[in-house]
């Protein structure tokens, strides 16, 4: 019999493979194209509740992000509450407390679903569930939220909050009721409705979005209606003597001032609300004859993927009890977690959850081109080719094994997406990204040989020599695996070495462009490596992004590397 906590990791697998989706019909209540990317974010920790119930809703507790991340995570923290028994029991309480931390609730949003939900689970038990039926009627509640909000109706879309529980419970109850994971795409369920009108214009904000926990300290008082006062779309909910709140407001420091004079502002964050995002992810890539896919594994962050539409497949982290998608894991708690000598470890993501993402890939775009990390580090290559094998009869998806990881392959997706932008044939694309596997190149400058001896790269023995006589080596990835390329003493060194790499890179005429990577060494290479970089190789595009976690976890702290390839052209 599947569990809850199977049944909800399927449901949240099932909504990274669409969240990309979901923020291009992002319409209400701001037009600013992120609900997907924060209902992935704030509902991470389901992901672990395997792990335990208790563990996951005191995570939740803290996680939420935008207006439809914490309105979720309200529900989830008492839809996982083991406290509450059965299925209608859970759904009720999330289902309230979610009405309850809205100062404005909105009939046509996710609260619509949560409403279909706890009407279907009341009075019944899971063994009686039928799953057509869930589906129908959660399918229905998620058609009337057009008719409710006047900006969707406006839009032709329908919300993408609800959609988003739509998606998440459509795999919940698949694999909780019928224990089965093959699900109806997305697209073919709300077809006509998952596009924004041409006409539709969002109206411009100049609002800032506030993310903040305050610290009571113990004061009693009317914490949420005072709280709602000081701006809009606010999302409330108090926990013991704190209260985690997202507020849109005009100015944020007021507001930061305001919420001290009630408790102690623990966490904040703002930033600036953009409407008209959803407009130009609307128009953005018309020109794209192909879509271009690829791993967290490489060096991307992923603001930079979505500038420039690659579609990015996650691995995972994990560290005690918490498991999260690598684009989510802090790099800070990372590379302390490492440096404190703890265990982290790093796996790809279910196959299930690759298969969703293939086939959400698939239902979206006509020509799909998956440049996977090299079939030496990780099985995503096999695994992508079998699927293709049998889900794939038009097809669409089109892999190239880049042998490739972190920097190099980053450079690889990158520039092949800047192609695919200026609107080049497919095939011409196809080609180019196959010249940039044998092209690219990157150098790995290792602080310490000790991570790599625990992720079992290299013997203790050479490990122990290494950091002994104080040695950093400098290792190449490439199609046979990861091969050394040099041993050097001292991050003057490895400078230098770098330097003259880039030198001879650069002499053979092209244009250079260098992807340069940091660990936990950020402040380092912005000040001293990238300027230096930069006077004496003056005609090279210098990009300065994370090193992906994924390697950082193998190569540990004071990592860094450049990634190059020497047909670069200055576009960011």
């Amino acid at each position: 019999m599947t569990s809850y906590c199977t049944a909800c990791i399927a449901g949240y697998e099932n909504l990274t493979a669409w969240a990309d989706l979901l923020d291009r019909i992002n319409v209400f209540p701001v037009a600013d194209g992120d609900t997907g990317t924060n209902l992935r974010i704030s509902l991470a920790p389901l992901r672990a509740c395997e792990s335990g119930m208790a563990s996951a809703v005191t995570v939740l507790a803290g996680s939420g992000r935008g207006n439809s991340g914490n309105i979720a995570v309200a529900f989830f923290r008492e839809f996982l509450n083991p406290a509450e028994t059965g299925l209608a029991g859970r759904a009720l309480a999330g289902r309230d407390l979610a009405w309850k931390s809205i100062a404005d609730p909105r009939s046509g949003t996710m609260l619509g679903v949560f409403d279909s939900l706890c009407r279907i689970l009341d009075g019944a038990s899971k063994e009686i569930l039928d799953f057509p039926g869930v589906q129908k009627q959660l399918r229905h509640a998620v058609f009337e939220t057009e008719q409710q909000i006047s900006e969707l109706e406006e839009a032709g879309v329908v919300d993408a909050g609800a959609l988003g529980m739509f998606i998440f419970f459509d795999g919940f109850f698949r694999k909780l009721i019928l224990d089965e994971q093959e699900l109806t795409p997305v697209t073919e369920l709300f077809a006509e409705k998952l596009h924004i009108r041409s006409s539709f214009q969002p109206q411009f904000t100049d609002e800032h979005c506030v993310e903040a926990l305050l610290s009571l300290e113990g004061k009693k008082h009317d914490v949420q209606g005072m709280i709602s006062e000081l701006g809009s779309s606010a999302v409330i909910v108090e926990d013991n003597s704190a209260v985690k709140l997202h507020l849109h407001t005009r100015n944020p420091e007021k507001l930061r001032s305001d919420l001290s004079s009630l408790g102690e502002v623990v966490n904040w964050s703002d930033e600036a609300m953009d409407p008209m995002i959803c407009l130009a992810q609307r128009e953005k890539f018309t020109k794209n004859t192909i879509r271009i896919m690829s791993d967290a594994a490489g060096s991307i962050p992923f603001a930079l993927a979505g500038k420039h539409g690659i579609i990015m497949l996650d691995s995972y982290i994990t560290a005690g009890e918490q498991s999260l998608p690598e684009s989510l894991f802090s790099p800070e708690i990372l590379y302390s977690l490492l440096k404190q000598g703890r265990r982290v470890t790093t796996a790809q993501a279910s196959m299930h959850e690759r298969h969703l993402h293939y086939e959400a890939a698939c239902e979206q775009y006509d020509k799909i081109l998956y440049l996977s990390t090299g079939s030496s580090f990780t099985g995503n290559y096999s695994a992508v080719l079998t699927w293709k094998k049998e889900n794939d009869p038009a097809d669409r998806l089109t892999v190239i094994d880049t042998g490739a990881a972190s920097g190099r392959l980053a450079v690889i997706a990158l520039l092949t997406a800047r192609l695919a932008e200026q609107g080049a044939a497919a095939e011409t694309v196809m080609t180019y990204a196959k010249e940039l596997t044998m092209q690219a190149e990157e150098f790995v400058f290792i602080n310490e040989m000790k991570y790599l001896v625990a992720g079992g790269r290299v013997s203790r023995t050479k490990g122990f020599f290494a950091d002994l006589l104080h040695m950093k080596p400098v290792v190449s990835p490439d199609f046979e695996g990861v091969r050394k390329v040099g041993v050097l003493r001292n991050s003057e060194d490895q400078l230098d070495f770098a330097i003259a790499k880039l030198k001879k890179y650069e002499s053979r005429g092209a244009g250079l462009f260098v992807l340069l990577q940091y660990s936990d060494n950020k402040k380092w290479l912005a000040e001293i490596v990238k300027p230096r970089i930069c006077r004496q190789v003056p005609d090279a595009e210098v990009l300065l992004v994370p090193l992906s976690l994924t390697s950082g976890v193998h190569m540990g702290p004071g990592t860094w590397s450049i990634a190059l390839h020497t047909e670069g052209k200055k576009h960011d």
